[in-house]
């Protein structure tokens, strides 16, 4: 039998204790509301502004009408117009650009059909998948326009001719989504595991009272710490090396690049995450104040960083958003090492800023852990 008036007073203590914690108030308020509009941004936009690099061989009428239709297309963003093809490859390969389109060199002449190449990093699979329909269109109408301008009565051969041909170039050759997805499923798992394991190891500690008994005993915090982190750091080390293995032989995931750099990647991207779990829940009380700590930060991060969304298609402030997250670092460090055979020079600044992060993330938790102990 249910006591109607301590019935209502429970409920009443619940939401009194609720606004009294007011970070955990607005994670509950805010936290929907920014996901609606991630998934909104991320799943609803055009890919637009692809980085392209046009090479025109020859001047003349048809080469400008053709540039100024890519230059029109929301599509591209026509960083610079070249001449050399050889240049605008090194571009591309350099990951400089996302594209070249190569007018040949007699795209002028009108007795003959002209064969534009597009160049393209078919390691992004989301901007290739946009960039190689929408060139195909483009040159389709292109060479329309410029069949039905050409033919005449008097020489219907002319509309054959004068056609133009569009092919295709990817320098990684045709990959499979499962080969996409495979780097930023791997950091999206290191990220969010390593994030709620170090809730458990060190926030679920404290709250059960097994962190204050530990420093009872002559251990010092670095000790601590220490062991958490390896121990972690080696618990998802080994999942990752799992999960890569599970995808080569269910999926027959190829590996282009060094694995012994992959792994070495591997460890410094789990040692990051490992270090921002740690910043946060060295001073979490609990664990479900752990959990309304980095909720806000977790989630948003996985649909800003491109693990599932191109970051071009997101608004202005959530592309910068994007290159302050650690994850979007990790993301394209594997991308490229997985998927492009990229080397340690290829991806140094990705490395970079993941020790920067790494350093600051374990910084600020032992400034906090020693100030809360």
């Amino acid at each position: 039998m249910i006591e109607l008036k301590k019935f209502w007073w429970m409920i009443k203590k619940d939401i009194l204790v609720l606004f009294r914690h007011k970070a955990r108030l607005i994670s509950m308020i805010v936290f929907p509301i920014l996901m609606i509009a991630l998934c909104g941004y991320g799943m609803g936009g055009d890919l637009t502004n692809s980085q392209i690099v046009i090479v025109k061989q020859t001047d003349g009428q048809l080469t400008d009408q053709t540039i100024a239709a890519i230059k029109a297309d929301d599509t591209y963003k026509v960083d610079t117009v070249i001449t050399d093809p050889k240049e605008a490859k090194d571009k591309v390969d350099n990951g400089e650009e996302k594209a070249a389109i190569i007018l040949p060199a007699d795209y002028e002449d009108k007795n003959s059909s002209k064969n534009v190449l597009l160049y393209i990093d078919s390691s992004d699979q989301t901007a290739t998948s946009s960039i190689v329909p929408k060139t195909e269109a483009l040159f389709a109408k292109l060479s329309s326009e410029l069949e039905t301008q050409m033919a005449t009565p008097q020489n219907p051969i002319a509309q054959t001719t004068n056609s133009i041909k569009l092919q295709v170039d990817k320098i990684y050759g045709d990959i499979d989504y499962i080969d996409f997805l495979l780097p930023g499923v791997l950091a999206m798992s290191m990220f969010m595991s390593s994030m709620f394991s170090m809730g458990n190891s060190i926030a679920g500690e404290r709250e059960r009272g097994e962190l204050a008994r530990l420093f009872m005993t002559p251990t010092s915090i670095a000790t601590v710490i220490g062991g958490k982190i390896v121990s972690h750091l080696s618990i998802e080390f080994v999942r990752s090396i799992i999960l890569i293995i599970s995808a080569i032989a269910l999926f027959g995931v190829v590996l282009n690049g060094s694995v012994v750099l992959l792994l070495l990647l591997l460890i410094l991207a789990t040692l990051c995450f490992v270090g921002f779990g740690t910043m946060f829940s060295a001073t979490a009380k609990s664990q479900e104040d752990y959990t309304q700590m980095i909720m806000p930060f977790t989630m948003p991060m996985m649909f800003i960083s491109g693990v599932f969304f191109p970051i071009e298609t997101m608004p202005w402030i959530l592309q910068k958003l994007a290159y302050v997250v650690p994850l979007t670092y990790a993301n394209d460090a594997l991308r490229a090492v997985m998927l492009q055979g990229a080397g340690i020079g290829d991806i140094a600044i990705d490395i970079l800023v993941l020790l920067g992060f790494t350093v600051l993330f374990f910084a600020i938790a032992v400034k906090r852990f020693n100030r809360d102990i």
